[in-house]
């Protein structure tokens, strides 16, 4: 907020994160028209037409782009309330793990900071997947050798990875250094993950229907191309500019609804997905720094 504010004209003449290139050509298209439509004005051809002002109303086109842009941004504040549970509930397994299960001896140490890594490497296969990337070195340091190698054949990484998570709780639970309480509590924080998934599947497979999509843009278009010869009467060379400034509002306002309503990629816009996945990496790093009173090593 406050950077913001500080830096209030540079953000608003800031072309990284806008949609500005990918409505320029449409734009100038539209600007490129208007002069056009002045032009044949200007030689005397009768094409100032102001009853297409009723074409298309404006409420309605209005209420379409609000209706898209409010869509797209519930499912880009969706997807970010599922990887803050996804943090959350990473967080909590974690230190629940890290305080209830006994070190007996260093090999068991090691094996718990190991899934308590994996937890980490839950967050970057979950990425990796809504992204359609394969596995990489991210995962390659969070892991043994042979469960990375094991990995690389899955068609759902985060799914494999959260099998590994609740064997060795079962494990802990059949050595007796888990009563059936805690693993149920602790299944039950797994199961909260593997439905985190879910529901960043649920957003990224459920696009804004077809129809929808396209009936917007016949109408953005119509709009766009009949507004010359609804103005170019009153405003004549000015309807170039005019209408492309009207243009750049409209389809930007569109372009804003696409941009964010798959917020698990790599645009500037969509959620910082890798920041969040490196936080949680120092989270999980710092609660290895603190031994449990209840470790006997």
């Amino acid at each position: 907020m406050f950077t913001e504010r500080k830096h209030w004209f540079r953000m608003a003449l800031q072309l990284k994160g806008s949609v500005i290139p990918s409505i320029l050509g449409r734009t100038l298209l539209c600007g490129v028209f208007g002069v056009f439509v002045s032009l044949l004005l200007h030689i005397r051809v009768p094409v100032a037409l102001p009853i297409l002002a009723s074409l298309i109303p404006n409420i309605v086109l209005g209420l379409l782009l609000v209706f898209r842009t409010n869509t797209a941004y519930e499912r880009f504040w969706e997807g970010r309330k599922i990887w803050g549970t996804l943090v959350n509930t990473s967080r909590n397994l974690a230190r629940q793990i890290w305080i209830m299960i006994p070190a007996r001896s260093l090999e068991g140490r090691d094996q718990k900071a190991m899934v308590l890594h994996l937890l980490v490497a839950f967050a970057v296969a979950t990425k990796l997947h809504l992204r359609q990337e394969r596995i990489n070195e991210e995962l390659e340091a969070l892991m043994p050798a042979d469960q990375f190698q094991k990995l690389q054949g899955m068609h759902h990484p985060p799914l494999k990875i959260a099998f590994w998570i609740g064997d060795y709780l079962q494990q802990q639970y059949e050595r007796r250094l888990l009563d059936s309480y805690q693993l149920m509590s602790l299944q039950n924080l797994l199961n909260t993950l593997v439905d985190c998934v879910g529901g960043c599947e649920r957003i990224l497979k459920t696009p804004m229907p077809l129809a929808y999509a396209i009936h917007l843009k016949q109408l953005l278009l119509l709009y766009c191309l009949s507004l010359p010869f609804q103005v170019v009467g009153t405003l004549g060379w000015w309807t170039g500019p005019i209408v492309m400034l009207i243009s750049f509002t409209l389809f930007g306002i569109e372009e804003i609804g696409i941009e964010i309503e798959n917020p698990f990629g790599h645009d500037p816009n969509d959620l910082p997905l890798d920041t969040i996945c490196d936080t949680m990496l120092l989270n999980i790093n710092d609660l290895m720094t603190l031994p449990p009173c209840t470790e006997i090593l």
